[in-house]
């Protein structure tokens, strides 16, 4: 499991994410269009993944806001934004936002994306959502780049994650 911090006190994950070089797991998340989603939709794509608790939050919010802008100069790469925000919320945010760049998908349904990436808090406030990650994954399904945050507050990396596409 991670340890990570929420304003400096102790949060555990479920499990420590996949390691770079390593396959990533099927997903099965839900759109914003309700269809299902698994990680062979986008076969051929590099893809990045941006998880994080919940898009109504402050943090949560700039990463999708963030990775919009980046993602648009990204050659065959998509950006899944995943949360267990309920569809209709991440439809509604990004609608407002004028947010054209990015897909949003929820593991609202069973929560397996979480546990299988093991991401998921097991422990505080937040308990049952997911942690702040990056998982990028190129067109084989090799992951190239994983970051657990380690203050749930803080921002990933975002020009590691994108470096690791280079």
């Amino acid at each position: 499991m991670a340890n990570i911090t929420l304003g400096g006190n102790p949060i555990e994950t479920t499990g420590k994410l996949p390691s770079v070089g390593s396959k990533a797991p099927n997903f099965n998340l839900t759109a914003t269009d309700l269809s299902a989603k698994s990680i062979t939709d986008y076969s051929g794509s590099r893809l990045v993944l941006n998880i994080f608790p919940s898009i109504d939050t402050g943090t949560c919010a700039t990463s999708v806001r963030t990775f919009n802008e980046k993602a648009s100069s990204l050659d065959n790469t998509k950006v899944l934004c995943i949360s267990k925000d309920l569809p209709f919320a991440l439809k509604r945010f990004c609608g407002a936002e004028g947010l054209n760049n990015v897909e949003n998908l929820s593991d609202y349904k069973t929560g397996e994306f979480g546990k299988d990436y093991g991401l998921t808090f097991k422990t505080g406030p937040l308990e049952t959502l997911l942690s702040r990650c990056i998982v990028v994954i190129d067109t084989d399904g090799t992951i190239l780049h994983t970051e657990q945050v380690s203050e749930i507050k803080d921002e990933p990396n975002y020009e590691s994650a994108l470096a690791s596409l280079a």
